[in-house]
C-alpha cells in the first residue's frame, strides 16, 4: 500500500487555478488564433532583457545565487528601500503560497473578495486556512468591507488586489491608505499590485517599510513581458521579509530569469514604451465593444472587462464562440462579475481577429 496522505491533503482537489490556453489548444487540435486571455504582455520583454537572458543562458550550468543579491540591490535602489525590504520569489503566486506559509495551519481565519483572484484561494486550501469572503461593490472590492470582515473573523490575512483583476478596476492612494492604517495589529495585509506599471500616478499609496502589517507584491510578469519567466518580489518591513527565508526555496529562481529581471529594470524607456502601448490597445478594445452595443470597464491594467449586458450564462457563451473561433479569452468567475468577458490587450492584428468574432459570438449566444 502507498504511504497515506495528510487529511488535509485528501480534502484538496487535484487541479489548477487556472485552464491554460495549451490545455485547451490540445483539448480543440489546434492553436488559438489571438491569445488575449491570460493578461500576458504580447509585446515581449525588452530587447535588453532578452539579450541578458540569451547571455545567462550559457550560465545555466550553474546554480543561482541564493540569496538574489544583484536582483535585490537593484529593486531596493528603484523603490528607495533596503534590499533587506526585498523578497524574491517565483512570481506572486510563489510568494502568496510563501505569505500562507509563514501564517497559516488548520482553521486560520482569512479574508479576501469573493471572485478576486483565485490562486491566493488556493494557497490559503492548501495551508488549511479557512477563507472567508466578502461581495464585491460596484465592481470594486470593497476595503470597507474587508476589514468589517476581518475584524469579525479575527482574519489573520487580508487579500486585496490594487488594480483588480478580473475587473480592472482600481482605488486610488487615500483609500487603500486608510485601508492600511486600519489592518488590524494582528494581521496583515496582502497588497497585490501586479498591475500597478498600468495605473495612474496617485493609485499607488506611498511605501512604508516601518508598518509590519502590510506586504506589497510586485512583479515582472505583468509590464515588463516576462510571465514565463516567473520572477515576482515583495516589499515589508525587514523582519517580515528576513522570515521569507525561513520557508522559501533558496534556489527556486533561476539565474536566466534574474538576468532578465535586472535588465528589465534598468530599462524604463521599454516599459514606458509599453505603457503607451497598453493606454492605446484599451481604447482599441473599448471602441470594438461600444460598436456592438458592449460597455467596457474603465481599465487601470493591462486587459478590459467588458460588461456583456446580460447574466453569466450569457457571457459564458460569448466566451465559448470566441474560444471556438480561435480566440483565447476569459471570464469572471462569480456573480455579478460574470455578466462580463475580459479581454488582454494585444497587437493591431490580435485585435482585428477580437473585432471580427466578437459579433459572431454575440449572435451565437443570442440564439443558443
Amino acid at each position: 500500500m502507498p504511504p497515506p496522505f495528510i487529511d488535509l491533503v485528501k480534502t484538496l482537489p487535484a487541479s489548477v487555478p487556472f485552464v491554460g490556453p495549451e490545455t485547451q489548444e490540445r483539448q480543440m487540435g489546434k492553436p488559438f488564433r489571438a491569445r488575449i486571455g491570460a493578461n500576458e504582455s504580447i509585446f515581449g520583454p525588452s530587447p535588453k532583457a532578452i539579450e541578458a537572458m540569451r547571455q545567462a543562458a550559457s550560465d545555466a550550468w550553474m546554480y543561482c545565487d541564493p540569496e538574489n543579491h544583484d536582483l535585490r540591490h537593484a529593486l531596493a535602489a528603484h523603490h528607495g528601500v533596503s534590499p533587506d525590504n526585498i523578497v524574491v520569489g517565483e512570481g506572486i503566486d510563489g510568494l502568496l503560497g510563501l505569505t500562507c506559509r509563514l501564517f497559516l495551519t488548520d482553521g486560520i481565519p482569512v479574508v479576501t473578495s469573493a471572485g478576486a483572484y483565485p490562486t491566493f484561494n488556493f494557497h490559503v486550501a492548501g495551508f488549511g486556512g479557512t477563507l472567508n469572503t466578502v461581495p464585491y461593490r460596484d465592481d470594486c472590492e470593497d476595503p470597507d468591507a474587508l476589514l468589517d470582515a476581518a475584524n469579525e473573523h479575527g482574519a489573520r490575512l487580508i487579500y486585496i488586489a490594487n488594480p483588480d483583476n478580473p475587473m480592472g478596476t482600481v482605488h486610488d492612494a487615500e483609500t487603500i491608505q486608510r485601508m492600511i492604517d486600519n489592518t488590524p495589529k494582528d494581521a496583515l495585509l496582502c497588497l497585490d499590485e501586479a498591475y500597478i506599471e498600468f495605473a495612474d500616478d496617485g493609485t499607488a499609496p506611498a511605501i512604508d517599510i516601518d508598518n509590519p502589517n502590510v506586504i506589497r507584491y510586485r512583479t515582472f510578469s505583468k509590464a515588463y513581458g516576462m510571465a514565463g519567466a516567473r520572477i515576482g518580489y515583495a516589499i515589508a518591513e525587514k523582519n517580515l521579509a528576513v522570515a521569507f527565508n525561513k520557508v522559501r526555496n533558496h534556489f527556486g529562481v533561476n539565474r536566466i530569469a534574474k538576468a532578465g529581471a535586472c535588465a528589465a529594470l534598468a530599462d524604463q524607456a521599454y516599459l514606458k514604451a509599453i505603457q503607451q502601448k497598453v493606454i492605446d490597445a484599451r481604447a482599441k478594445i473599448s471602441d470594438i465593444a461600444a460598436a456592438h452595443g458592449l460597455h467596457a470597464l474603465p481599465s487601470q491594467t493591462n486587459f478590459v472587462t467588458i460588461d456583456c449586458g446580460k447574466d453569466g450564462d450569457f457571457a459564458r457563451r460569448v466566451l465559448g464562440s470566441l474560444i471556438d473561433q480561435g480566440v483565447f479569452a476569459r471570464m469572471p468567475g462569480v456573480a455579478p462579475m460574470d455578466r462580463c468577458i475580459r479581454i488582454t490587450v494585444g497587437r493591431d492584428e490580435d485585435l482585428a481577429i477580437f473585432a471580427d468574432a466578437l459579433p459572431k459570438a454575440l449572435m451565437a449566444a443570442e440564439t443558443e
